[in-house]
């Protein structure tokens, strides 16, 4: 997925890094913790390393990607695939407020995307309520769901704002497309809470933290992909079909709470080595994380240039430059 902080292109410069540091090349009868998860891209990383991984994400389409990577981990059945992609579309949810011929004034999937979608989460969540499929097949179809249809959206990237006109990309016809299953060694375990809420509950070997970097919210950004995911039928509103999501507001995106809760997290980790990854455009000055730190521990700073994420056309808004700086933030407890 096109996702906002995504580390898949920096994986080498972290994985590197942390084996570098922690001198562990074999993750076997360790735990790694990846407590904003994201798409989970660093904790699957782990997990093919043999770590048990413990991973965690306020938003619930995370939650249910990383259920899925995560705590699945012998080989699933896939067929129900066919007789998904066969479903007639149907008008539901998303077809009702989030494509141009309902009615909605909103066009983030096509006509016939949306309802196929509707028709697929429906009958995803039938099948699971009536006992035909396990948990485990319950996430592996939903997170293969969410992941197929995001590659569909008429947007620049995120959900914050819809195309006028239905880009070539999101023209194709949905066709659910399943997820690889990652083999471990254990199964790890997959949280959906505020990361300050659960840090005191877990522990491990290795703490890898990625938070947002500054006041755009997930939960804004993402919330169609929230709201396939729930499917909860929510209350919307404006321009764009906004869900509520005071619950998930994130005290990071904020410049006024965020050294105090990061502190907080630092303070009650219950990991030997742990790892921020932030750039240097970020709420939190340098000097603010190392202060914070280096309060707890052993603390060293690692960085690496990267290409700037880019969710719309670069003429369109004033970047300050094409590179930034991201930083890897080390402290041994």
């Amino acid at each position: 997925m096109n996702y906002i902080g995504s580390k898949y292109s920096l994986l080498d410069f972290l994985t590197n890094t942390i084996d570098e540091v922690t001198n562990i090349k074999n993750g076997e009868n360790l735990v790694f913790g990846d407590l904003f998860a994201g798409t989970g891209v660093v904790g699957v990383n782990f997990k093919k390393k043999g770590y048990t991984v413990i991973a965690n994400d306020i938003q619930h389409y995370s939650y249910v990607l990383n259920n899925h990577y995560i705590e699945n981990n012998e080989t699933l059945s896939a067929f129900l695939l066919e007789h998904l992609n066969s479903l007639n579309p149907v008008e539901g949810f998303i077809y009702k407020n989030y494509c141009l011929g309902s009615g909605s004034e909103r066009s983030y999937f096509t006509d016939y995307n949306g309802k196929k979608c509707d028709a697929i989460r429906i009958e995803i969540e039938k099948l699971y309520k009536s006992h035909e499929i396990s948990q485990k097949m319950y996430y592996y179809y939903l997170a293969s769901l969410i992941n197929s249809i995001d590659k569909l959206a008429n947007t620049a990237s995120v959900y914050g704002a819809f195309l006028k006109h239905i880009k070539k990309s999101a023209q194709k016809k949905l066709k659910l497309e399943l997820l690889p299953i990652i083999q471990g060694a254990n199964k790890g375990k997959v949280y959906n809470k505020n990361i300050n809420d659960l840090i005191p509950k877990i522990k491990g070997d290795i703490l890898y933290l990625d938070p947002p970097y500054n006041s755009r919210q997930y939960s804004a950004n993402y919330h169609l992909l929230e709201t396939i995911s729930k499917y909860d039928n929510p209350d919307i509103k404006g321009k764009t079909g906004l869900r509520d999501y005071n619950m998930q507001k994130s005290l990071y995106c904020s410049k006024k709470t965020v050294k105090a809760t990061f502190e907080d997290l630092i303070k009650r980790a219950k990991f030997k080595y742990i790892f921020v990854s932030y750039n240097n455009e970020g709420l939190m000055s340098l000097e603010d994380i190392k202060e914070v730190m280096s309060k707890y521990g052993q603390y060293k700073v690692f960085t690496t240039e990267y290409r700037r994420f880019k969710a719309d056309k670069e003429e369109k808004r004033n970047h300050k430059a094409n590179v930034t700086t991201e930083y890897l933030h080390c402290l041994i407890k």
